[in-house]
């Protein structure tokens, strides 16, 4: 029997399609590698891959080796496309790495000793991509590093390096110079690699301009309705849509106190809507307050998030209890819940629950 009260999160995989034709029009002359780590954000790494293959992406990025295993599978032989782990490898993961075909993207000088190492012992070339740090100083060989091993090439026997990679630290602030100052070091230290493609923009680099485009691209959150400045683009489509039903509705006094503790205090008569989805769901609970959800052809103000149920506000608009509410969608943007929630689009959407009940529309 169906859960009456179930949340329910529909991915809209034509939508996703949209933007994946919005990035690839903007990245022109580019390839488009979409980022599919995290299960693509959370929305399902089989069926965004799939459909992404269907649009025509030929390369994918994943972060863990058991992503990249998964997706694998899911495209099967009869969709052929380049893996790259971010995670790059370990001492012992390469027979996984040559068993479903994935592409390491080294990052530090022990996993370039554990690649050629693998490389010797299986006596077989290794295609990898590299991972240069250009100042976001979380991932990557640094300059020094870089240098070091582009010169003294017995370290890098066996491999073929196939790209160079690095990630902008600032993409979302085109004025910020370190957009500038990352592109500079990195067109320095990859032509060490004249041979290799190079990639360094992700989805705000890709609105930088095409001096950040070089040869591929990594677009993620924008793939999925986030915009590249963390606000809403309406060049983009929302490919989620989270909604879930009325439970019940209620009218509250002067001085009523909603929810735990005392800081949600009423100052006027209201009437409000107890709304199937809480925190478990997905909806930060940060942003009661200054969150929206939308019912009823308006934004309506979330007061409470708890862990199975919220509250927003609805005053004399007509509602029934079942009616469906959108928190998050074309109507109820993703941006706008991230910014309501202190955090990014990203996190929005690999918060999402399993509890939800999901559709896919235009699955591939």
């Amino acid at each position: 029997m169906a859960d009456v009260a179930a949340a329910r999160l529909t991915i809209d995989l034509d939508a996703l399609a949209h933007n994946h034709a919005v990035l690839r029009a903007e990245a022109i002359g580019a390839e488009v590698a979409p980022v599919l780590k995290s299960d693509a954000y959370g929305l399902g790494a089989a069926a965004v891959g799939r459909r992404l293959w269907a649009e025509g992406a030929r390369s994918f990025f994943v972060a863990r080796l058991a992503e990249g295993e998964a997706l694998r599978a899911a495209l099967t032989p009869d969709r052929p496309a380049t893996i790259y782990v971010l995670d790059g490898m370990t001492e012992d993961s390469g027979p996984r790495l040559d068993a479903a075909s994935l592409t390491p993207v080294i990052c530090t000088l022990p996993q370039v000793a554990w690649a050629t190492a693998h490389a010797t012992a299986t006596g077989r070339r290794l295609g990898v991509a590299l991972n240069l740090d250009t100042g976001m100083s979380r991932q990557g060989l640094t300059r020094d590093e870089t240098r070091a091993i582009a010169q003294a090439t017995d370290r890098l026997q066996g491999l073929d390096i196939g790209l160079v990679m690095s990630h902008l630290g600032s993409a979302s602030e085109p004025d910020n110079t370190r957009n500038t100052n990352q592109l500079a070091s990195f067109l320095n230290v990859s032509g060490l690699f004249p041979d290799a493609r190079a990639s360094l923009a992700a989805s705000a680099g890709i609105f930088l301009g095409a001096a950040y485009h070089l040869d591929l691209v990594r677009p993620g959150i924008s793939l999925y309705g986030g915009g590249p400045r963390e606000q809403p683009d309406g060049r983009l489509k929302a490919v989620v849509t989270l909604t879930a039903p009325i439970l019940d509705l209620r009218h509250l006094r002067p001085g009523d106190v909603l929810g735990y503790g005392d800081s949600v205090r009423i100052p006027a008569s209201t009437r409000v809507a107890v709304v199937a989805a809480g925190y478990t769901d997905g909806v930060i609970r940060a942003a009661k307050g200054a969150g929206y959800a939308w019912f009823a052809g308006a934004r309506r103000r979330l007061l409470i998030v708890n862990m199975d149920v919220l509250v927003i506000e609805i005053g004399d608009t007509k509602a029934t209890i079942g009616d469906p509410v959108e928190l998050l969608g074309p109507n109820a943007l993703l941006d706008d819940l991230a910014t309501a929630g202190g955090t990014v689009a990203h996190e929005i959407l690999v918060r999402l629950s399993r509890r939800a009940e999901r559709v896919y529309l235009g699955e591939a």
